[in-house]
């Protein structure tokens, strides 16, 4: 069971209060403890402050029979299945409870280890192993590598740059899959901005950051209850996916979980692959939906809820929801869009060689040159140079020059 559950806590639920229901104040309920509720106009139907947009909700019912739940409908969104919550009515009482399975969740139970090393043995194969620190030293070996986990405090200043660089990296990333993403959304956006801060300060929320250099090119936002650390968002810049940050991410968020005597480290709803590499825990969200029995208002409106939601299942079975992103996506962008080409290339080495005369060189942060700055990154990775060593030299055509500590290719692309 959750202990302190974040998404409960008066700073959330009063900020997204703020966003989404106009700042009123929430329904509390004799009946059932710990949540607070909305009511949606016209219908005797009430929806859980932080609706779709927590990553676990918890409540427990009175052992009595309470009667604020008459002629109501209560939904409750996103129930983890390994919460284990006691939804058993009360003898004797009219209320009545639908369960609708949504999303699979995935998670690391991490109670019965005393370090990263126990964990990584009882989870991957020596080969798997092997491959992961590989990506995680030849990562720190090619770059100015930092960590930073902000929990507890943060500079106001420090907190906008973070998220700056946060909103930039995921816009990056989903323009370059051309999948619409919800949490870019403006409203709900600037509702994470304003949550996450004082969350941090009250260490139920954290930001995890990886920086080369000063530049932040991996962020991941974290909820924190007594006993789960829940992975909310997490984004690298896509420059860098030949060293696999996606792998060191979870590493490094596993090595604190484990230090800090977190038991479960949750990465939430939705089915990746990576999720089932990592995960030894799977469970199922549900979404909750407890009403009045003997009002056949509330007992219809509360069927057709279950049979609504039932049937979004079944959709995302079948990716239907991804395939509206990605149209949705082209929707928003078809003025924009423009067709990519592959890149085709090839290394000659020339260590042994003097470099040419009259060489440009040139700045691989500037976003025409990102095509380059990939092929400059595979130099990195194969080579283990290191990124302060580079220089970047092009002769005005389409041949590039990679000149690292010990190693000098030139590139001809087409």
């Amino acid at each position: 069971m959750v202990k302190n559950n974040p998404f409960l806590s008066d700073t959330y639920t009063s900020i997204w209060s703020k966003h989404f229901d106009q700042g009123r104040k929430a329904l509390k309920l004799d009946f059932l403890s710990n949540i607070g509720f909305y009511k949606k106009p016209s219908l005797p139907l009430h929806i859980n402050l932080g609706k779709t947009l927590t990553k676990g909700m918890n409540y427990s019912l009175a052992p009595e029979n309470s009667e604020d739940y008459k002629k109501k409908v209560f939904l409750i969104y996103d129930v983890p299945g390994y919460f284990n919550i006691n939804s058993s009515t009360p003898s004797g009482s009219t209320l009545k409870i639908h369960k609708s399975k949504q999303y699979p969740g995935f998670g690391i139970e991490l109670g019965q280890y005393n370090n990263f090393n126990e964990y990584m043995l009882s989870t991957f194969s020596k080969s798997s192993r092997y491959k992961l620190n590989k990506y995680k030293k030849r990562f720190e070996a090619c770059f100015e590598v930092s960590y930073k986990m902000y929990s507890g405090e943060i500079l106001k200043d420090e907190y906008d740059a973070v998220f700056d660089s946060f909103k930039k990296l995921l816009t990056k990333r989903f323009d370059d899959k051309q999948i619409t993403n919800n949490n870019l959304d403006p409203k709900e956006w600037q509702f994470y901005y304003d949550v996450a801060y004082p969350l941090i300060l009250e260490n139920k929320a954290s930001l995890f950051v990886i920086y080369d250099g000063s530049t932040p090119i991996g962020v991941t936002l974290n909820y924190h209850s007594e006993n789960i650390l829940f992975d909310a968002i997490t984004v690298f810049d896509i420059d860098y996916a030949k060293f696999h940050l996606g792998s060191v991410t979870i590493m490094k968020l596993i090595e604190y979980c484990i230090s800090e005597k977190i038991e479960f480290f949750d990465f939430s709803k939705g089915y990746f692959d990576y999720k089932t590499r990592w995960s030894n825990k799977t469970y199922d969200f549900e979404y909750h939906i407890l009403y009045d029995s003997a009002s056949f208002k509330a007992k219809t409106l509360a069927i057709g809820l279950k049979s609504f939601f039932d049937f979004k299942q079944k959709l995302r079975d079948k990716n239907v929801n991804e395939r509206l992103h990605r149209l949705t996506y082209k929707l928003k962008n078809r003025k924009t869009e423009t067709p990519t080409l592959e890149t085709q290339f090839k290394f000659e080495d020339i260590s042994s060689e003097s470099i040419p005369k009259g060489l440009t060189e040139i700045d691989l942060n500037l976003s025409e040159n990102h095509k380059i700055k990939t092929l400059a990154f595979e130099f990195l990775y194969l080579n283990d140079e290191c990124s302060i060593n580079l220089k970047t030299l092009t002769d005005t055509t389409d041949q590039y020059y990679f000149i690292g500590k010990a190693k000098k290719v030139r590139v001809s692309t087409n």
